[in-house]
């Protein structure tokens, strides 16, 4: 019966006295998931975080160009949120653009932004989330600040992005990253459906594009990134005094590590962690290759010329 009454004594006692699982914060916000097919998806996170006073907070992060259903579906999402707070470098004052009627900017990032849109058949972030939404709240510098601050500090983006880059290439510098780079190639001229073939290299390069990017912020904050965050943080300062308790920060995916940090220093602690999928890199066998792709160009120019 003691054998009995003490079995039974562990069985109870062991669920309480068993050691609490802390949800964890993931190390990038955007990730490329292999399907075990050839392809898979990219996904970007949603990590939900709350305070004691129970004000929840979700760092959704995005990526600029994605699949439409990927922004519809976030759409719906911030309905439910009592604020929004989104990072957009505008002119101070100046309202957000509809969706579809984002202003065509003359700066090299966009332009390349637009220009991977169009080539690898993806929606703009800007021609599709809907910022005059009335929860949807400007939580990022104007650009007057922006550029006042990178002139001082003598930043700009492309000297950024080529710092980026660099770190990427550094991390990258491995045996079997030379050979992933080699499968990858021999995949997009060889493999069906070339397009997504080209999609899933990119995949994979952002997330240690992201992990880059975190690299960047060394003794000096750069702009770009802690600067536009502090913004982003004072205004969830402003918005949770006002009374909002369930509140999202919608920002890119670089941001989003310190963002936790500064979260966890605040009193927030993560409750959980979705993904969100961005890009849809499910291979189709029906789709041509790149060499297929070229010799049908060739049958077709040589049935021409007859």
């Amino acid at each position: 019966m003691a054998m009995v009454l003490a079995a039974a004594g562990a069985a109870w006692a062991s669920p309480a006295t068993a050691p609490a699982t802390r949800p964890q914060v993931p190390q990038s916000f955007i990730r490329f998931v292999e399907d075990g097919h050839g392809g898979g998806s990219l996904q970007t996170a949603d990590v939900a975080f709350q305070n004691r006073d129970g004000a929840t907070v979700h760092l959704i992060a995005a990526v600029h160009i994605g699949e439409k259903s990927y922004y519809d579906a976030l759409n719906r999402q911030f309905q439910d949120f009592d604020a929004v707070l989104y990072e957009m470098i505008k002119p101070r004052g100046a309202a957000p653009p509809a969706p579809g009627q984002a202003e065509q900017s003359d700066s090299d990032i966009a332009a390349f932004q637009r220009f991977l849109k169009d080539v690898l058949e993806l929606d703009f972030q800007l021609d599709d989330i809907d910022y005059t939404a009335p929860n949807f709240v400007h939580a990022d510098l104007d650009r007057e600040t922006f550029e006042k601050l990178q002139e001082q500090r003598g930043e700009s983006f492309e000297s950024l992005m080529l710092q980026q880059m660099l770190n990427a290439l550094n991390q990258s510098t491995t045996r079997q990253s030379d050979v992933q780079s080699l499968q990858d190639m021999v995949n997009v001229l060889t493999h069906p459906d070339m397009e997504r073939q080209i999609k899933v290299v990119l995949a994979r390069q952002m997330g240690e594009m992201d992990t880059a990017a975190m690299g960047l912020e060394g003794p000096g904050a750069t702009v770009i990134l802690s600067e536009r965050n502090n913004a982003a943080m004072q205004t969830l300062s402003q918005t949770l005094a006002a009374g909002k308790k369930n509140v999202a920060i919608f920002y890119g995916s670089a941001h989003m590590p310190d963002l936790a940090k500064r979260l966890a220093a605040e009193g927030f602690e993560p409750l959980s962690t979705r993904w969100n999928l961005a890009w849809d890199l499910t291979i189709r066998p029906d789709q041509p290759s790149a060499v297929q792709k070229l010799f049908d160009g060739l049958i077709k120019s040589l049935q021409e010329n007859k």
